[in-house]
């Protein structure tokens, strides 16, 4: 536990509650540490505080549309980066047809989104089908591939040199938000046994097929070639295998007279980052409550969102298949749309979905195609 220096005092105008009651005509905004966990400071301003008209330097706002990725690449590991850094790498991925190589990765688990399409995973622990709105757990020296029997595209999440883990949901018990149970494992079904006859041959004196894995190690990529299809296990048993849970399985903390922070919404921990989920959920029914996002500091994490379905209703010109970013060191919150309805929603209840990467150490960019990312977007705090 960390010794903050805390000293809880009110000075002037302000909500005995925080996100609730805001005194007439301010703009209230959290300051705070740990992303939510740590000491915080409420703030009442008379202006909206992303409220700029201008912006230079490299701290802006960006954002990228992924749906102009076009390219189809035949590994994950040739999927292009979008944002990376020492413990995180975050790619968008066309996924082919077939794999015609087998995938391993040597750096860390991988988390994969599948934000389009469906099909079958195949690895060293048996068969999932997979579909739309997955996420998928492939621990670190898993072999696997996929097979799209809908066009797929994913955003793949490695936990570079580390582990996933579930968050500790404290007094709320394990099973909320999502029971462990839930968590799909691969099987040793008939698909799995047919995968292994077809892709199987005899491949030593240059008759039959041959199959290749392309493991990848400190971002270097090898290839090891087997004369059979190395996908031939007939058991397994322990507690480390790939996992999988689709959003729909997802029941969102929410509170009726209280809006919550986003970690309240934590899927999976990461070392030194937690990705996030979004989940349609009712809004806050209390007249008092803040329905939307509060203005927040970003004073210890980098934030990444990426839009899977639906509508966002805190952000406006957003679709599905975008992302955006927002560094670490300034104040950011709702678009002036959905400010209009701050304390009175147009509707019942949010309707989306969308993952959140929340970073403890600084994100570069990848290097991508022009046109991917959307310069403007800085400017779509601005009130026209």
């Amino acid at each position: 536990m960390k010794n903050y220096i805390s000293f809880p005092r009110v000075e002037g105008l302000s909500s005995r509650q925080a996100h609730t009651n805001l005194p007439e005509g301010t703009y209230e905004r959290e300051m705070g540490k740990e992303g939510f966990f740590g000491p915080a400071a409420h703030i009442y301003h008379k202006n909206p505080p992303t409220g700029w008209i201008d912006w230079e330097g490299p701290l802006r706002p960006r954002a990228f549309d992924l749906t102009l990725i076009n390219q189809i690449e035949a590994s994950p590991w040739d999927a292009k980066t979008v944002l990376h850094n020492a413990s995180v790498q975050v790619r968008f991925w066309r996924v082919p047809e077939t794999m015609e190589k087998l995938a391993r990765n040597g750096d860390g688990d991988e988390l994969i989104f599948l934000h389009q399409g469906k099909g079958d995973l195949f690895c060293d622990f048996g068969h999932l089908a997979v579909e739309a709105g997955d996420y998928i757990m492939i621990p670190r020296g898993t072999m696997w591939r996929l097979e799209s029997s809908e066009p797929m595209t994913a955003l793949l999440i490695e936990a570079t040199n580390g582990s996933y883990m579930l968050p500790d949901k404290g007094m709320l018990g394990p099973h909320a938000i999502f029971d462990p149970a839930m968590l799909d494992i691969p099987t040793l079904d008939e698909t799995f046994k047919d995968q292994q006859e077809d892709m199987n041959g005899s491949g030593e004196n240059g008759s039959g097929k041959t199959w290749q894995v392309a493991i990848k190690r400190r971002n270097a990529v090898s290839t090891v070639t087997f004369p059979f299809n190395p996908l031939d296990a007939v058991g397994w048993k322990g507690d480390l295998a790939p996992v999988r849970i689709n959003v729909r399985d997802i029941r969102p903390l929410l509170s009726d007279r209280y809006h919550l922070p986003p970690s309240a919404h934590t899927t999976f921990v990461g070392n030194r980052f937690v990705v996030c989920t979004f989940a349609p959920r009712p809004f806050e029914s209390d007249p008092d409550a803040l329905k939307v996002p509060f203005y927040h500091n970003n004073d210890d994490y980098d934030e990444v969102l990426f839009y899977h379905a639906g509508d966002f209703f805190s952000r406006d010109n957003i679709h599905p298949g975008m992302m955006t970013f927002h560094p670490c060191g300034f104040t950011h919150g709702p678009h002036p749309k959905a400010l209009a309805g701050a304390f009175t929603p147009k509707k019942a209840a949010t309707d989306e979905y969308a993952v959140m990467i929340d970073t403890r150490d600084a994100l570069e960019v990848g290097d991508l195609p022009s046109g991917i990312e959307q310069p403007d977007y800085v400017k779509s705090w601005r009130v026209t």
